[in-house]
């Protein structure tokens, strides 16, 4: 098939879905080549909003948080529909004018996670003064599960930003970085449990955040970040964590969460993975290889299944590359929103220059779904 044929064929399917304003499921045409090539990024989106963290289905559909460090935008979670289209998603009906925030409408979600049937995502609550985790039926749209964490897990000022599930034992775990803490709840019940005060989850001295040669500042100090991404292995059996200003992988059997271990006995497990860069974002693939996000050389780095730390891409489009997650056939997807432009990091304008990215790559390992 040749160059100008693919190009016809991709605005052909993007005059359709355009022509049906997507009222159904649909998946993004990439326009790629039949062999891609592991280490190669594609443009899955230009957007004019930024993306706070990404999922994507196995047969293309791909999700996306709006970070709640941009401009009111009038959405708060979307479906890309093109390279520079999206719709909010499940619906207008649940999201907020940036004006009115009421307790039926999503408020300020970040965390995102694809599991086989639903679109799961943590919703900090800025706003209404509560966290939530929302599931919705990723066929249907429809609302399949609320839960609203109670203010002894999740009191005011938390910033609960990252989430893992596991669906068949019925188990979601988050990570908070205003009072360190992983948070386990369980699906069927609501009830959840809090672990912190542990030196793993809190920042790691000296780990400091340069980008471009530039002292990242956040509200007027140096940012410095306590655990932020959080994953789990391919049979949902240890959890993986670390701070963004940690050089430090970790990881702690998620049987002690669901069991109701005590605090000093998770203490006791919490064992050393390996390094890390300054991340915002990890996803765990199936051979046990960890992928982040490194903030500070706009790229990605992997920590291989023997322990060995390396690049894995670097681009310069990359300007705060925040959250990645497994697709399908190994690709993996990465938010990229230039978040060290928003006022809250510069202290003044936002100097963010739009488009703001949602990227892939192959990986040549498969998903962890």
């Amino acid at each position: 098939m040749t160059t100008q044929t693919n190009i016809t064929r991709f605005a052909t399917r993007s005059l359709i879905a355009s022509a049906l304003m997507l009222g159904s499921a649909h998946a993004v045409d990439f326009g790629t080549t039949k062999v891609p090539v592991a280490g190669k990024v594609e443009v899955v989106a230009q957007l004019p909003i930024r993306p706070g963290n990404v999922a994507a289905t196995e047969n293309g559909r791909v999700f996306a948080t709006v970070h709640p460090l941009d401009k009111p935008t009038g959405v708060q979670l979307i479906e890309i529909t093109g390279k520079q289209q999206y719709r909010a998603w499940p619906s207008k009906a649940y999201q907020n004018d940036g004006k009115n925030f009421t307790d039926d409408r999503i408020d300020s979600p970040l965390g995102i996670y694809r599991s086989q049937q639903r679109i799961w995502i943590v919703d900090m609550g800025l706003h209404v003064g509560k966290t939530r985790i929302w599931g919705f039926h990723i066929g249907t749209g429809k609302l399949a599960k609320r839960i609203d964490l109670s203010t002894q897990i999740a009191p005011a000022g938390s910033f609960v930003q990252d989430l893992a599930v596991d669906e068949k034992r019925g188990w979601i775990y988050l990570a908070d970085i205003a009072d360190p803490g992983l948070i386990a709840v369980n699906i069927a019940t609501g009830e959840a449990r809090r672990f912190g005060k542990h030196p793993a989850l809190q920042t790691e001295p000296g780990v400091k955040m340069i980008i471009d040669g530039k002292q990242i500042n956040f509200n007027g100090k140096p940012a410095e970040v306590a655990v932020d991404p959080i994953t789990l292995s391919a049979d949902k059996e240890t959890i993986y964590f670390g701070a963004m200003n940690g050089r430090t992988w970790y990881s702690v059997p998620a049987k002690l969460f669901r069991e109701g271990a005590s605090d000093a006995q998770i203490a006791e497990a919490i064992a050393k993975v390996g390094t890390k860069p300054i991340s915002d974002g990890a996803a765990t693939d199936t051979g046990g290889n960890h992928f982040f996000t490194n903030l500070t050389e706009h790229g990605i780095d992997v920590l291989t299944a023997d322990g060995k730390a390396q690049p894995f891409v670097r681009d310069a489009r990359m300007v705060w590359p925040d959250g990645v997650q497994f697709g399908s056939k190994s690709w993996l997807y990465v938010s990229v929103n230039q978040l060290n432009t928003t006022p809250a990091f510069t202290g003044g304008e936002d100097e963010g220059k739009k488009p703001f990215y949602i990227l892939r790559v192959k990986t040549d390992y498969r998903q962890n779904h």
